[in-house]
């Protein structure tokens, strides 16, 4: 049964208020102590066509080694490469990349928590500006993190799925870095805590 925020308030209209709701990059707090997560604006802000260009990679010139497997996100081609510890699996996937390079972050980190149906809540600006979005949004279609979420050492940053597969390929995230639901689902499986991640 849809909720009753989900009938009442246009999925568009929601995402891409958000940002503009907090006046700064929109970050939301999540009040059960967890780090805070990502909402991404509406796709209608950024590039209008798919730009992502498909190239295999290998892993040596970005890794040392595959010890527990590596992720590189290549932020120009909007791209998700990941590699096995054995060097056995590659994959590759198209992604979602941050609206704007002041949104954008590069360097190493880490996977440090893997989140199947990751919660959403909206920051206090947020709901001061629109007391009729509720505090929580659960998974769900209404959750826009997808069904999957693969949390960075780096405050605020996911690997994550979204349900607005319009996004894919585009600028439209304010940080995070966002797959198809079906990808993002595989590649959850075959990361680990600890997998080794490069955003260049």
């Amino acid at each position: 049964m849809a909720s009753k925020f989900a009938k009442s308030l246009n999925r568009r209209m929601f995402l891409a208020g958000s940002a503009a709701a907090a006046g700064v990059p929109a970050f939301a707090q999540n009040l059960d102590g967890d780090e805070t997560v990502e909402i991404e604006e509406s796709v209608k802000h950024a590039v209008r066509r798919n730009i992502s260009s498909f190239r295999a990679l290998d892993w040596q010139p970005y890794f040392s080694n595959l010890n527990n497997g590596a992720i590189l996100v290549d932020i120009s081609s909007r791209a998700l490469h990941y590699w096995s510890e054995d060097g056995q699996t590659y994959k590759l996937y198209p992604s979602s990349v941050p609206l704007s390079e002041d949104l954008t972050r590069r360097g190493r980190t880490s996977v440090v928590r893997k989140v199947e149906g990751p919660s959403w809540r909206p920051t206090p600006a947020m709901l001061k500006r629109n007391p009729e979005w509720p505090e929580y949004v659960g998974p769900g279609p209404d959750n826009p993190l997808g069904t999957h979420a693969l949390y960075l050492g780096w405050t605020y940053y996911r690997i994550h799925g979204t349900h607005d597969t319009r996004k894919i390929g585009r600028r439209s995230s304010n940080g995070c870095i966002g797959l198809y639901n079906e990808h993002i689902s595989e590649l959850f499986k075959m990361a680990k805590i600890g997998t080794q991640v490069l955003l260049i």
